[in-house]
């Protein structure tokens, strides 16, 4: 006795290597997708969970490792103005100018543009309920914000950063130490 009829074996078949060739494809696609991640961060300042505990405060680690963000209007850079470069607190690359640095009313330091878009590496964020690109330092992979497209000419964008993500290097102190002075 027959159960399932020719016909029906057969597209039974048909389903069965198609569901097989789909499996592969999406399983090549994946894989080559966590080969470009790869690198992406070959040539970065990768360490070990355990490293970057030791050399982070833990808030610090919370936002660069673990991807949490401060409160908003609580960080030290949001009402900076001094003139200088902010860099990445966890590997030190620069990032952003104070030259590109606005007030957004977001809460935290807004920027318009990186120093260099090498500098800054973009993943989609879908968490919270709501769809946003997270930034992310492009040398060690640290958290560093979002960034949205609400912000100001020329290029429309606002980076919108944690102030625990960021360090700053004034153009005062540099100036100070080419002329031989040290503050």
């Amino acid at each position: 006795m027959k159960i399932f009829p020719k016909k029906l074996t057969v597209l039974y078949k048909k389903q069965l290597i198609l569901t097989i060739l789909l499996s592969s494809t999406l399983s090549f696609i994946v894989a080559q997708s966590a080969k470009v991640g790869e690198k992406r961060l070959e040539n970065s300042a990768m360490k070990t969970e355990e490293e970057w505990r030791g050399c982070l405060t833990p808030e610090e680690y919370r936002i660069l490792r673990e991807k949490g963000t401060e409160m908003a209007f609580s960080g030290k850079y949001n009402n900076h103005k001094e003139e200088g470069v902010y860099k990445c607190a966890a590997c030190g690359e620069k990032l952003f100018s104070s030259e590109t640095k606005y007030e957004s009313g977001s809460g935290w330091p807004s920027f318009w543009q990186p120093i260099s878009k090498e500098k800054i590496a973009t993943e989609s964020d879908n968490s919270l309920f709501m769809s946003r690109v997270e930034i992310l330092c492009n040398s060690c992979g640290g958290h560093l914000g979002h960034v949205f497209d609400d912000g100001p000419r020329p290029t429309g964008l606002r980076y919108c950063v944690n102030s625990v993500s960021l360090d700053f290097e004034s153009l005062k102190s540099k100036s100070s130490e080419i002329r031989g002075k040290t503050k």
